[in-house]
C-alpha cells in the first residue's frame, strides 16, 4: 500500500465513522442515560466487535455470509433479538435502580460485551469490512493478509477514537439528569427505546441496505 491509498483509506474511514449509525447511537444513548464512563467502555466494546470482524473478514467469512441467505438471516435474527433484549431490560429498569454517573445496575464489563456483540452479531458489517477492506490492498502483493489484518485493527481505533470521545461529551449532561430523577427515569425508557428500535431495524435490513 502506498501513502496514496493510506490517505484515502484514513480518509473515507474518518467519514464512515463519524456518519451517525446504530453503534453511535448506542454509545451517546449509553453515555447520556449511564454517564461517560458506560459510553466509553460500549465504545471499547464496538471497537474490539470489529477487530474480531477484522479476524472473519480476513478468514473470509463476509463472502461465505454473502452466499448463504439462511447464515446471514440468522445471525441477524440473533443480533435483533438481543438488541430488543437490551432494549426491554432498559425500558423496565425502575427509578430506584437508577444512578446517572455510578450506576451499579449494569457494570463497565458487561456494557463492553454488550457493545462486542452487538456489533459481531450484525452480519452487514461482516459484510462491509470483506468489501470494504480488499479495495485498499493490491491485487498483486503478496503480504494481502498481514495488510488486510493492518487496516482492520487501524478502523478499530479509529472507531474508538471518534466514539470515545462522544461517548465523554455526551456524558457530561450525567450530572444534570443525576439532579433531576423525572429525566433519568424518561431517558432511560428512551435508551431502552433506541434499542429496540435499532433491533427491529436490523431484523428488517436488507443486504444492500446501510
Amino acid at each position: 500500500m502506498d501513502s496514496t491509498q493510506l490517505i484515502l483509506f484514513l480518509f473515507t474511514s474518518l467519514v464512515l465513522i463519524a456518519t451517525p449509525g446504530p453503534d453511535m447511537m448506542l454509545v451517546m444513548s449509553r453515555s447520556i442515560a449511564m454517564g461517560q464512563k458506560a459510553g466509553i467502555f460500549t465504545a471499547a466494546g464496538i471497537s474490539a466487535g470489529l477487530l474480531g470482524h477484522t479476524v472473519l473478514a480476513t478468514l473470509g467469512l463476509g463472502a461465505v455470509l454473502q452466499a448463504s441467505e439462511l447464515l446471514f438471516t440468522a445471525l441477524k435474527f440473533v443480533g435483533s433479538v438481543y438488541l430488543i433484549y437490551l432494549g426491554v431490560k432498559a425500558f423496565r429498569t425502575p427509578l430506584s435502580a437508577m444512578n446517572v454517573v455510578d450506576s451499579r445496575t449494569v457494570s463497565y464489563r458487561e456494557l463492553f460485551l454488550q457493545g462486542a456483540i452487538s456489533n459481531l452479531s450484525n452480519p452487514k458489517i461482516a459484510i462491509f469490512y470483506f468489501a470494504f477492506l480488499p479495495q485498499f490492498v493490491s491485487s498483486e502483493s503478496s503480504q494481502s493478509t498481514p495488510i488486510l489484518l493492518a487496516l482492520g485493527i487501524t478502523f478499530a481505533i479509529l472507531t474508538f477514537l471518534i466514539k470515545g470521545p462522544v461517548a465523554f461529551f455526551a456524558g457530561r449532561l450525567s450530572g444534570w439528569l443525576r439532579a433531576n430523577p423525572s429525566v433519568q427515569s424518561w431517558l432511560n425508557r428512551i435508551c431502552g427505546g433506541v434499542l429496540v428500535g435499532l433491533g427491529i431495524r436490523l431484523a428488517f435490513d436488507t443486504r444492500s441496505g446501510q
